[in-house]
């Protein structure tokens, strides 16, 4: 073999270390989370000169004319650490990706830097009052509730919401019962900016006193399908009417008394798949107590009622079974309804714990 072509193999053997990658990055990319709008907003990368040679940056590039860099522009020694700065002016609503590519004497190839994050209308910490998900669409309540609601009233919830996307949606409402009506605004939604949904409950046409369930499914478009993902449960309790009665019937009426009004199911301390306890129910009235209706808000509950009418004075207990794994699963709060007579508490609701 030549000696030359030896000698010159090993002259390249020795130069490669010496041309091996330098310059590091500390972590090269940082999510801004979100910003505001029109504000700057800066990202710090912390780099590093990991070999024994004065390093020099001979140029930055940037992805885009609305983002600046600054660096150090003189010769960086052996070992030393620097910190290269990106600000992006966020003059555009939504999602962003911005990156810088570093050219040096450092590295073969250039070295690349990513800032990344969402522009909004108000950089507050929205994902405390909108901790629902629903696709880009994010809300405060994930569950509708009109309770104590008379023959009559005309009640109203509302949805507040925001997108969180980057496109824009047009948000709305399916399976609306015959009961509610439904307004949107505003009818579309840019990515960043708040709209609500108003439900207003028509109580004329519930047609049975006590509770009333259905489910609704949030759409970020027309014509999307509906899913466990996307339901919002509604519940609507109507209460009989007592404005007739006389003070002679209100004297001598029912009153109700439970021995508690709230249960707490402790799965985690015992390994069962289902638990059961007791509430006595007494009559502490003057006339006859009736317990029209019964009613559980969530799967996983079972009662049975001894008695339903209970003279003065009389004693009857309600057996609760909460089964484990219904329990768990169930997004709507578990509670159970009974509509009576007691002209002062004709609902009454048991609170359903569950750990």
């Amino acid at each position: 073999m030549n000696n030359k072509i030896i000698v010159a193999g090993l002259l390249v053997m020795t130069a490669l270390p010496a041309m091996s990658q330098r310059l590091s990055v500390t972590k090269a990319e940082t999510d801004m989370g979100k910003v505001t709008w029109c504000e700057p907003v800066t990202a710090e990368f912390e780099m590093r000169n990991k070999g024994l040679r004065k390093l020099k940056i001979d140029d930055v590039i940037v992805n885009c004319g609305c983002t600046k860099v600054e660096y150090p522009k003189g010769e960086i020694s052996g070992g030393d650490r620097f910190t290269l700065r990106l600000t992006y002016d966020a003059r555009q609503m939504g999602h962003f990706i911005k990156s810088a590519y570093i050219y040096s004497n450092g590295s073969r190839k250039p070295v690349q830097v990513t800032m990344r994050g969402v522009v909004v209308e108000e950089a507050d910490n929205y994902a405390e009052k909108f901790p629902y998900t629903f696709g880009n669409i994010v809300t405060d309540k994930n569950e509708l509730e009109f309770d104590n609601v008379n023959k009559g009233d005309v009640p109203r919830a509302v949805i507040n919401m925001r997108n969180v996307g980057t496109t824009l949606v047009q948000p709305g409402l399916m399976h609306i019962p015959s009961y509610m009506s439904v307004k949107v605004e505003p009818q579309y939604l840019r990515p960043g900016h708040t709209g609500k949904m108003v439900v207003t409950l028509n109580s004329e046409k519930l047609r049975d006193y006590g509770l009333t369930q259905t489910s609704m499914f949030l759409s970020n478009k027309p014509g999307e399908k509906v899913s466990e993902d996307n339901e919002i449960p509604v519940s609507a309790i109507l209460l009989p009417d007592f404005d007739h009665l006389t003070a002679a019937q209100l004297a001598t009426a029912p009153k109700i008394k439970l021995s508690t009004e709230t249960l707490t199911f402790d799965f985690s301390a015992e390994d069962k798949k289902k638990l059961k306890q007791e509430i006595e129910i007494t009559n502490g009235g003057r006339s006859v107590l009736d317990i029209s209706s019964m009613q559980m808000s969530a799967n996983g509950l079972r009662v049975t009622l001894e008695k339903q009418r209970l003279k003065p004075g009389e004693t009857t207990t309600l057996k609760v079974t909460a089964y484990k794994d219904d329990l768990t699963h169930s997004k709507i709060r578990p509670r159970i309804l009974m509509i009576t007579n007691d002209p002062s508490k004709p609902k009454v609701v048991v609170e359903i714990n569950r750990k």
